[in-house]
């Protein structure tokens, strides 16, 4: 709401000036009957005229008095948010104002909770408005007199200081507070944790810097604090400008890239330990511009995934992944599948579509997933994860080694493949704490009944190496560099050698 909208103003001046009106209007006709009486002869007694005169001017200021109570009560009410009782985004605006003429150092943080979304999804709205006003209370005994604490809307919630040292002052009361969240938040009978990631931006003495801005800048600086992992505070920087408008760039390009066809899929194929024949093959998406330049997955990926692109393609992935293993008899084909996508509810009708549209039979489909795809919103994950499941579509953990997964957490999933790391395969080549590692996670996959794929593999050591610790596929240049979907099939069936070292230094370009 802007700080210009006076509707609730508007209303109690209506709410007094309404009756009055209607009494004056009453009263003037009143007093024009009675001239009219006398003038055609008839008199009205004196003492009947000043006695409506008075019971007139009364009930004004009766409806005066108590409507001058209700345009403060009203006034209230605008600035205040209902939910919380906490000052609003409207009494932000005006409290900078009153700050910045007084020619002091304003600083402003804006906090977001990482984990209310989970909370309404899992307990529903009416424990996500007490969770809010729990908040709410936190953030009040936090603040004290040193800040002016506000509620946005949702799960936003502002401080505004002003003085010599706002900002420090700010930045330790946003680190005390993330310290506080990082605790379980009593709810009637629940302890939930919530979290926050915080922006803060500030106005210096004598800057031609409005409300509005400043809080965009500290909007900007807390999408920052999400991306680097939430939990944190961040301060803007002009740079963050600066690379939203590289995103809003690339955003744009991968739109032109996706329409004009610009993405090809390449698949790595995936070895059988025993019979080094190919079992499987993992797809990998490229992106080469028209202009020629080629841009890494690294690169694009998370621009499309903040910007929601990753959603359409994700499924061109699937969609074309799946027709061209349409060829590849008793072949697993394998497909990443992001944080965002596992995310979306109506990712796994989608992908029921695809599958029916194809024909591809979802036994012969794997979805791998990130640790990160589940730590972020484990209840929508599961959720999706037993719809695919009934697909008949396989689910792998990707990356495994790399995070935070525990044995609890693989048996809540419950995984039908583990994919060891590239750096765990190659640190348990040089070192006994490693090698140890990888081999208690090897036994904890086959005790859950796991399959186990080495990732990264390079060398016939290392190769040697996960073959004897158990695992069940190898995948890495050592075999294989990832092919265009035509090369594939002359390597189905047969026994495969190894890749000669300049093939290896060929793949590492490619």
């Amino acid at each position: 709401m802007s700080f210009k909208d006076d509707s609730a103003g508007a209303d109690s001046r209506a709410f007094v000036l309404g009756p009055i009106l209607v009494l004056s209007t009453i009263f003037l006709l009143t007093m024009s009957l009675a001239m009219v009486s006398h003038k055609i002869g008839l008199s009205t007694p004196a003492p009947v005229l000043a006695a409506g005169s008075i019971i007139f001017c009364c009930a004004v200021a009766v409806l005066a008095i108590l409507g001058l109570r209700h345009i403060g009560r009203y006034e209230k009410l605008g600035f205040t948010d209902s939910l919380t009782a906490l000052p609003n985004r409207r009494s932000l605006h005006v409290d900078f104002q009153k700050h910045d003429r007084a020619g002091q150092e304003i600083a402003l943080a804006l906090i977001d909770l990482d984990g209310f979304k989970l909370v309404n999804d899992h307990y529903g709205h009416f424990v996500g408005d007490a969770a809010i006003r729990e908040c709410a209370t936190i953030l009040k005994d936090l603040a004290g007199d040193e800040a002016s604490v506000y509620r946005l809307g949702g799960d936003e919630y502002a401080l505004l200081i002003s003085g010599p040292v706002a900002g420090t002052l700010l930045e330790g009361l946003c680190r005390r507070l993330i310290e506080r969240l990082a605790k379980p938040v009593s709810v009637d009978d629940r302890r939930l944790t919530l979290g926050a990631s915080i922006g803060l931006s500030r106005k210096v003495p004598g800057e031609k810097l409005s409300s509005s801005e400043l809080l965009r800048r500290s909007d900007v600086a807390m999408y920052a604090s999400k991306r680097g992992g939430k939990m944190r505070c961040t301060w803007f920087s002009a740079a963050f400008d600066q690379s939203r408008e590289q995103l809003k760039e690339m955003d744009d390009e991968l739109r032109a890239g996706l329409a004009n066809r610009e993405f090809r899929l390449n698949y790595q194929p995936l070895v059988d330990s025993r019979t080094r024949k190919v079992v499987a093959v993992e797809c990998l998406l490229r992106w080469e511009r028209a202009d020629g330049k080629r841009v890494g997955p690294n690169i694009f990926i998370p621009v499309a995934e903040e910007s929601g692109l990753i959603n359409a393609i994700g499924l061109w992935v699937l969609r074309q992944a799946c027709c061209d293993a349409l060829e590849w008899d008793d072949i697993t084909l394998s497909v990443n599948i992001s944080a965002a996508q596992l995310r979306n509810p109506e990712f796994p009708i989608q992908l029921g579509h695809i599958l029916e549209e194809t024909g591809f039979d979802p036994e012969r489909l794997e979805l791998e997933i990130t640790e990160t795809c589940l730590v972020l919103d484990p209840v929508v994950a599961e959720r999706s994860l037993a719809v695919i499941r009934g697909f008949g579509v396989k689910i792998s953990l990707d990356d495994f080694g790399t995070g935070y997964a525990s044995i609890g957490f693989l048996r809540q999933f419950r995984f039908e493949k583990l994919k060891l790391d590239r750096s765990l395969v190659v640190q348990a080549g040089e070192d006994e704490g490693s090698r140890a590692m990888m081999l208690s996670s090897i036994t904890v996959a086959r005790a859950m009944k796991m399959g186990v794929t080495a990732e990264g593999v390079e060398t016939q050591d290392q190769a040697d190496m996960v073959r004897a610790a158990g695992c069940d596929q190898i995948q890495g240049w050592l075999y294989f560099k990832a092919l265009p979907a035509e090369e594939i099939a002359q390597h189905l069936g047969k026994p495969v050698g190894t890749a000669t070292p300049t093939e290896l230094r060929d793949s590492k370009v490619a």
